[in-house]
């Protein structure tokens, strides 16, 4: 199918002269974190010969407001383009286009971690100071899903392939809700899935789409959908793992045995028991009073 002449907005230089350029990517302002989270995971930065090349952004014509958003935010000339194409999903797919390749915008980016060419396994967090639940909701905008599953939970997940984005997530939502994810890559794809289910899920997206956030429309509105969850009566209390302490850790080698002390801690047996062979066996520390 021939594709429709473009229909495209630029800005003038006269819009971006006057723009302060030096406070372009600073990535301790939420906004250009969470541009930035975006364009890592859903940005192609190309070169071209001598100086020339291009930062783009294709999606969905129907999010089309948040390339609005980069081109509000840049300080630079940059287009958003419109088209309508033949693909393998559907016959008359819409989508639209950012474009913006002022060197000096390319080199900034290029400098943070946004590398030329193919990317998916090669991007990392920032090495700089910058907004973390921002640049992570943009990751997730550009590269995961929000909503609910077939079973009618909450879910918030991240498709990656890149081990350090991948693992960042797990290590900031481990902090956020407890939650504990070791990822691994498919044996189909070599990518990693990495999912949040139920009241993870709930407390994850409530955190990162927080309001008034710099976001895709949709994925707000399913992330703020996901607070009417409740668990039903019916299904089991979701499990959090109890912690030992030294305070227990002194009661338990006191009792010296996994009945008792099971008795006195309000936990169980097996449970007393695996940590009193564990802390006699040098696999955990001793508590302090009993070095």
């Amino acid at each position: 199918m021939a594709e429709r002449e473009p229909n495209a907005h630029q800005f003038t230089l006269d819009e971006a002269l006057g723009a302060d350029t030096t406070r372009f990517m600073d990535l301790g302002n939420p906004d250009y974190a969470y541009m930035f989270g975006f364009l890592q995971a859903d940005g192609h930065l190309a070169k071209g010969a001598g100086q020339k090349g291009s930062l783009t952004v294709e999606i969905n014509v129907r999010d089309i407001s948040i390339l609005r958003e980069f081109q509000r935010l840049t300080p630079y000339n940059s287009s958003v383009t419109e088209r309508t194409r033949s693909t393998n999903y559907a016959e008359n797919h819409r989508s639209v286009t950012w474009t913006l390749c002022s060197l000096e915008a390319r080199t900034k980016l290029n400098q943070l971690g946004l590398p030329y060419g193919r990317k998916s396994k090669k991007i990392t967090p920032p090495r700089v100071e910058f907004s973390r639940r921002d640049y992570l909701r943009g990751v997730i905008d550009a590269d995961g899903s929000v909503g609910y599953t077939g079973k009618g939970f909450p879910f918030i997940s991240l498709t990656t392939a890149s081990t350090a984005i991948g693992a960042y997530l797990c290590h900031y939502a481990k902090k956020i809700t407890g939650a504990e994810r070791i990822i691994k890559r498919n044996a189909r794809d070599a990518i990693y899935n990495i999912v949040y289910t139920r009241e993870t899920a709930q407390a994850l997206s409530a955190h990162l789409y927080y309001p008034g956030c710099l976001s895709l429309e949709r994925k707000q509105a399913a992330a703020d959908s996901l607070t009417a969850w409740s668990r039903p009566a019916e299904m089991r209390a979701a499990y959090t793992k109890r912690r030992w302490n030294e305070r227990e850790d002194r009661i338990l080698l006191e009792h010296n045995n996994p009945t008792s002390a099971a008795e006195a801690l309000g936990r169980t047996i097996q449970s007393c028991s695996l940590r009193l062979w564990r802390l006699r066996s040098g696999q955990v520390p001793m508590p302090a009073s009993d070095k």
